[in-house]
């Protein structure tokens, strides 16, 4: 059975019970000891997943300093154009967009180490690399969405599809020209000298903990230490994900979902999933069962997705302040001021717009096999095309 069906008919949502209609049973309550022993084994995965989160950036920094790969000049870091590709491409590969957002901020904390007058990883550089990591960040939900397809019954095979291409679609609406508004504010004198950092005694209690242990390793080479910091970056993102709260359709699916048809709420929603989850890959992989359930309509889930690209951010912000990096700091500042005035205007003023021009190009993407074959080759091909061009012309 093929995986796009040709008929463009909308199916009707299953019968069903409507949602948050019934009653939930109520779970028994927990004996007081038994709460304390959950929460102190909460809190010492979360500090654990912490520790690993500082500590790989910290080995990122230090790998990425003397790694020649990605140092300045080289074709991978040319300009700004090859390290937008390059961010693209890298959360693509990596199924998730934070952990490469982490990566260019600790090349931008590296440069700020070279000696005056070196050439350096860029503000602007790493800027754009962010940007990447944003454009491939939701990739995985067009893989969670052929997923739900496969599952899926006869007519009900377009819904995950059309979620992950209207996902996709909406995140470079916004983060494309609104990478402009970034540059402009980072070009910008008065915002060019913001220093923003955590008090002094964050940074002595960082070199405390992890400074004996960087000495030990500062002497491997760089590409260890770089890969090494990335692999620890990844299973700390994933330690962080399992203590963290869980959102999935059920949370959804309460009393309030008719706030789901609203955009300013879905607006909300979205950024407060994306918030506590701390992945906008989590928050926007939620949509898929909710729309293929029909508790949501995909027509309206453009507001959620441009929220949780904003609030997205919140652990990249973490991150430049874990590194002691202003520029850092400004890069990913510049970026969620950037996204939320472009998201808060094209809300306002061009919603119908935006929402039919994306709804008529996902139609075109799901319509047949080959074009959503095509559409997912190119999102690997441009990244690689725009890295190849910038290279050459660097």
């Amino acid at each position: 059975m093929s995986l796009i069906e040709p008929t463009t008919t909308e199916p009707a949502p299953p019968s069903q019970p409507e949602p948050g209609s019934g009653p939930r049973p109520s779970s028994p309550p927990q004996h007081p000891l038994k709460r304390v022993a959950t929460g102190l084994s909460w809190t010492a995965r979360l500090l654990f997943a912490l520790f690993l989160f500082v500590g790989a950036l910290q080995l990122m920094r230090v790998g990425a300093s003397s790694l020649d790969i990605l140092q300045p000049g080289g074709f991978l870091v040319r300009n700004p154009g090859s390290t937008l590709g390059l961010g693209w491409l890298g959360s693509l590969l990596v199924l998730s967009g934070s952990p490469i957002a982490a990566t260019s901020l600790t090349l931008v904390a590296a440069g700020e180490q070279v000696a005056e007058g070196a050439q350096r990883f860029s503000e602007m550089q790493g800027f754009a690399m962010l940007t990447g990591s944003r454009l491939g960040a939701a990739f995985v939900v067009l893989l969670t969405a052929a997923i739900y397809a496969l599952r899926g019954g006869d007519g009900r095979r377009k819904a995950p599809l059309s979620t992950a291409v209207m996902a996709l679609c909406t995140t470079a609406v916004i983060y494309i020209p609104s990478a402009l508004i970034g540059a402009a504010l980072l070009n910008w004198g008065p915002f060019a000298s913001i220093d923003l950092q955590f008090p002094g005694q964050f940074a002595d209690l960082i070199g405390l903990v992890y400074g004996p242990l960087l000495e030990r390793l500062e002497n491997l080479p760089a590409a260890l230490l770089f890969l090494g910091g990335l692999g620890v970056l990844l299973i700390s993102f994933k330690a962080i994900d399992t203590v963290l709260p869980q959102m999935d359709e059920g949370r959804m699916e309460g009393p309030r979902a008719a706030w789901l048809k609203q955009k300013w709420p879905m607006f909300g929603i979205g950024c407060a999933v994306a918030l506590i989850t701390m992945s906008v890959s989590v928050a926007l992989t939620i949509l898929v069962p909710l729309v293929a359930k029909g508790y949501a309509k995909r027509e309206n889930i453009l507001p959620y997705i441009m929220g949780a690209n904003i609030t997205t951010l919140g652990d990249t912000m973490l991150a430049s302040f874990a590194l002691r990096s202003p520029g850092a700091v400004r890069i990913v500042l510049a970026q969620i001021i950037a996204t939320t005035i472009l998201s808060i205007i094209m809300l306002a003023f061009f919603y119908p717009q935006m929402r039919s021009g994306i709804w008529r190009f996902q139609r075109q993407m799901i319509k047949s096999r080959p074009r959503l074959a095509g559409f997912t080759a190119a999102l690997f091909v441009l990244p690689i095309m725009i890295i190849a061009v910038s290279g050459l012309v660097g």
